[in-house]
C-alpha cells in the first residue's frame, strides 16, 4: 500500500463530496492522519479518506424512532 499515491486536502475534500475544513476537523478529531506533507501541506491516500468518510458517516447515523 506505499506506492498508493498521496493527494492534498483539497483534492480529497472533492472526492468525497465534503468542505475542506471537513478533512481538516477530521484530522482533528483523529478520524484520519496525514500520510505526508509537501511543504506545509498534509497528504492523504484517498482509501483512508474514503474510510473517514465511512466512519463519520455511521457515527452521523441515528436510528428511527
Amino acid at each position: 500500500m506505499n506506492d498508493c499515491p498521496l493527494i492534498p486536502a483539497p483534492l480529497a475534500a472533492r472526492e468525497v463530496g465534503v468542505a475542506p475544513a471537513t478533512i481538516r476537523k477530521w484530522v482533528q478529531l483523529g478520524h484520519l492522519r496525514p500520510a505526508g506533507k509537501s511543504g506545509r501541506a498534509h497528504l492523504f491516500r484517498l482509501a483512508d479518506v474514503f474510510q473517514a468518510e465511512r466512519t463519520t458517516r455511521r457515527a452521523g447515523e441515528r436510528p428511527a424512532p
